[in-house]
């Protein structure tokens, strides 16, 4: 049996939301809203309070007493260059038939690198030795010839004198001794150009084995078996022109380019304390060998060329590396050497003028210091620090005086 619906209400009003009831519903939403922002904010304080109160986290360096030295005049940056360095190529065009060395290895002067196919070289000077061979057998004839006739003409002059040769025959055996020493003479000449065809062609088979200049380290293998080569370019890039690359170690030396603008505090002979990139706590000393007498327009620079006055192994060519070049000796008020103190350049920082933050316990004592250059990744103080004294390498931007801050381990 199905239900009737309910009896719609008569009266309108009976549905209407009383005003007091629609405002207290707003009060009550607005102090929720409310109460919920008030708590965010109490939170926000807290973690603000927190993090303010904790103590940011520095890394630290030590102070080091550095060696007392020549104060630095000027600092520039180069590259390790060798004075004699050789791309090493054949003088004929030919086939590579050996490789005897390998990129790294040392090789004496004189030592054989390559060969190259000498077999067309070979055949020309067998045929040049034949040559000549052919000439001095026909020597050997024409003396026989000159002796036969020197004995015939001895014979007719006998007989021209007692009149029974006329003087016509005479002549003729004179005529024909002559002629015999003029063709020895033509054949011994002959001889000479042959002995110098195969000095040509000995140079020639020579050529073929490629040797190297003076002694140093193969820095570049160029050429492999089978490749052609040539002391010219030629053949697209089917050839060669180069065998191997030789550098003379003993000749290592620093090119840098100095500002034209600072030129006049170099000269020759010039201390200078050179740090390899490769190794900033290897100073290795120098000096300045000679600064090329022109300049660059481009970059308004002046090449110097310096001298390592101790060569090592580690010193290698194409290097990076940083030099100073040096002043006379500094002396304090008292007589003594001036000492310096070394700290990592990451430890200076610029507020105005040079300042470090020491450590002092667990708090911060901002300091300034005088520099005077560097001494490779240090930062060379000569007022303001003590050996020993521990100061921030790392840590955040807003340091300040007197901050409590926390070493990391």
């Amino acid at each position: 049996m199905a239900t009737s619906p309910p009896p719609v209400p008569r009266d309108l009003n009976a549905l209407r939301i009383d005003d007091a009831q629609r405002r207290g519903d707003v009060t009550g939403r607005r102090w929720t809203i409310a109460a919920a922002l008030l708590a965010l904010v109490a939170i926000a304080s807290g973690a603000v309070y927190l993090l303010r109160a904790r103590s940011p986290e520095v890394e630290v360096a030590v102070a080091q007493a550095g060696v007392p030295g020549r104060p630095a005049l000027l600092n520039a940056s180069g590259y390790v260059t060798p004075r004699r360095k050789a791309t090493i190529a054949s003088k004929v065009t030919g086939r590579v038939t050996g490789v005897y060395f390998d990129e790294g290895a040392r090789v004496r002067e004189g030592q054989v690198l390559a060969t190259l196919d000498d077999s067309d070289a070979r055949l020309a000077l067998a045929s040049a030795k034949a040559a000549r061979d052919a000439t001095q057998a026909m020597i050997a004839d024409l003396e026989v010839q000159l002796a036969n006739a020197e004995v015939d003409l001895r014979r007719t002059e006998q007989l021209e004198a007692g009149g029974a040769q006329s003087p016509q025959a005479l002549d003729a055996a004179r005529t024909a001794v002559a002629s015999l020493r003029a063709k020895i003479a033509i054949a011994r000449a002959q001889v000479l150009a042959a002995d110098a065809r195969i000095r040509e062609a000995q140079q020639n088979v020579d050529n073929c084995v490629i040797r190297a200049p003076f002694q140093g380290i193969v820095v570049s293998k160029d050429a492999q078996v089978g490749e052609m080569v040539s002391p010219i370019s030629a053949g697209g890039g089917f050839t060669r022109t180069g065998i191997a690359t030789v550098v003379d170690m003993s000749s290592l030396e620093i090119e840098v380019d100095v500002n034209e603008a600072y030129i006049a505090r170099v000269v020759p002979d010039q201390p200078v304390r050179a740090v390899l990139d490769a190794y900033p706590d290897w100073e290795i000393p120098a000096r300045v060998r000679t600064v090329i007498p022109s300049a660059d327009r481009q970059k308004a620079t002046v090449k110097v060329r310096i001298t390592f006055l101790e060569l090592d192994p580690r010193i290698l060519p194409d290097m990076g590396v940083k030099v100073a070049f040096l002043g006379d000796e500094p002396a304090r008020a008292d007589g003594a050497k001036g000492a310096a103190v070394l700290v990592p350049q990451g430890a200076v920082r610029d507020d105005g003028r040079k300042i470090v933050f020491l450590v002092k316990g667990d708090r911060l004592e901002r300091r300034a210091v005088t520099l005077d250059g560097t001494r490779g990744t240090d930062a060379v103080v000569v007022a303001g620090l003590a050996p020993g004294d521990v100061v921030v390498l790392k840590g955040p931007p807003d340091l300040r005086d007197g901050q409590s801050v926390a070493v990391r381990k």
